[in-house]
């Protein structure tokens, strides 16, 4: 029996019947990618946690993969930007040490505390995206680009220290590096002013923070960190801001607009998080689980030969977890193509495992909690503008997420004012 067909129009759509032959035919397989590289894709539950946590695969490409070129894996531009040594890229010991400094300044204490302002951007946001609509009922509002986006990026940019009058050309370059149809080039051209701005930045804050040490911005955190004696050098941790950048922007947008349009199409599990806002933790894990932001694991590479679901993959091979797929494998989840926002099995692979477990994972679910609580509580009846079948979806690999999500209402609520 043939796959089915791979990164297809129809298959960016809707990847989960072709992923579900895949699961129960050939749960490895290798396949050539839209960007010319082979690589085998892994797509089981167990294989990709297990994959997702094996030291015999590395992140490091320029060291494991002969085919390496630069742009050919991982993020455009990052190479040529002198921009890739972050987390993404490494493998212990100096992943370990990293990870290690980078926690001791992006803490859980610091994401909490800044869940008032969260909120608050939220609404501020959505008074902005709807003013129109909360008038003319025919008035669409895309949810993307009103909504999704800009919440993620100005949380970043505030929590970095990023100044108030940059903000609106680091939304811009934001912009750039999450637009995959553009012009060739054209992400990594933004990878590169955001590398040049991030550097200048953080030399600015070190030379400020003897005469200033109560700043207490993240990029002046990450300037401090220090273990037994070891701090971060300031490309370190300018690579480090970026990855908090482009990868936590990038899966908030797509967890915000994949998880409203899940519960736009299932009204009876939108009226139940409605009728019950305690479900709101239980409603993101789901929707992570469900249609997450991260269709695909980030790149790892065989350093020897490793045998996978009895396929043997030689060394200096790239692999790819689907983690789109695992969270849809009925060996682990019940009846896993349902939303089902009561379920309490847990254990999903959306944000990772393992060592690379996505850093940035608490503010994520935070903001997706923020998100969908203000949204739904402040427009109850909100309904989709077109039909679901007409809406885009973005083709790169890895990311998972639409280009717009058109929206309508009739009857707004103010954040002042209590929901029936």
């Amino acid at each position: 029996m043939s796959a089915p067909p791979l990164f297809s129009r129809e298959f960016i759509d809707d990847p989960y019947p072709a992923y579900a032959w895949l699961r129960e035919h050939a749960p490895v397989h290798k396949t050539r990618l839209p960007n010319g590289v082979e690589a085998y894709l892994v797509t089981r539950y167990d294989d990709v946690r297990a994959v997702l946590a094996d030291p015999r695969l590395s992140k490091n490409a320029a060291s494991s993969f002969p085919g390496w070129k630069p742009g050919r894996t991982g993020i455009p531009g990052e190479h040529r930007s002198g921009i890739a040594a972050h987390l993404l890229n490494l493998d212990p010991p100096d992943h370990t040490r990293l990870r290690r400094l980078v926690s001791k300044a992006f803490t859980p204490r610091r994401v909490a505390d800044f869940e008032p302002r969260i909120a608050h951007i939220a609404d501020s946001l959505l008074d902005a995206a709807f003013a129109g609509a909360e008038e003319d009922e025919a008035t669409a509002v895309d949810l993307i680009r009103g909504y999704a986006f800009p919440l993620p990026v100005i949380v970043i940019c505030e929590m970095l220290g990023v100044p108030p009058e940059d903000q609106p050309i680091f939304h811009e370059w934001a912009n750039g590096m999450a637009d995959r149809s553009g012009p060739r080039g054209g992400v990594g051209r933004s990878v590169k002013r955001v590398r040049g701005y991030l550097k200048e930045i953080i030399h600015k804050k070190r030379l400020a923070l003897p005469a200033d040490p109560a700043e207490d911005d993240l990029l002046s955190a990450l300037i401090r960190a220090s273990d037994h004696g070891e701090h971060l050098t300031e490309d370190e941790a300018a690579a480090m801001a970026f990855i908090l950048l482009f990868a936590g922007f990038e899966t908030t947008v797509n967890l915000i607009g994949n998880g409203t349009l899940a519960l736009l199409t299932h009204p009876e599990q939108l009226a139940k998080l409605q009728a019950d806002p305690g479900l709101l933790e239980a409603a993101v894990e789901e929707l992570l689980r469900f249609d997450g932001p991260v269709e695909f694991g980030t790149w790892r590479f065989t350093t020897e030969p490793v045998t996978v679901a009895g396929v043997a993959i030689p060394a200096g091979e790239p692999v790819l977890a689907v983690l789109a797929a695992a969270d849809r494998d009925p060996a682990r989840f019940t009846d896993p193509d349902a939303l089902d926002l009561s379920r309490d099995e847990g254990g999903n692979l959306a944000l990772g495992h393992g060592i690379h477990f996505c850093l940035g994972a608490p503010l994520a679910r935070l903001e997706g909690r923020i998100a969908f609580e203000r949204l739904f509580t402040r427009y109850p009846d909100l309904a989709l503008a077109v039909p679901a079948r007409r809406l885009r979806w973005h083709s790169g690999l890895i990311m998972r997420g639409l280009h717009e999500l058109p929206v309508r209402t009739s009857s707004p609520v103010r954040p002042d004012q209590p929901a029936d």
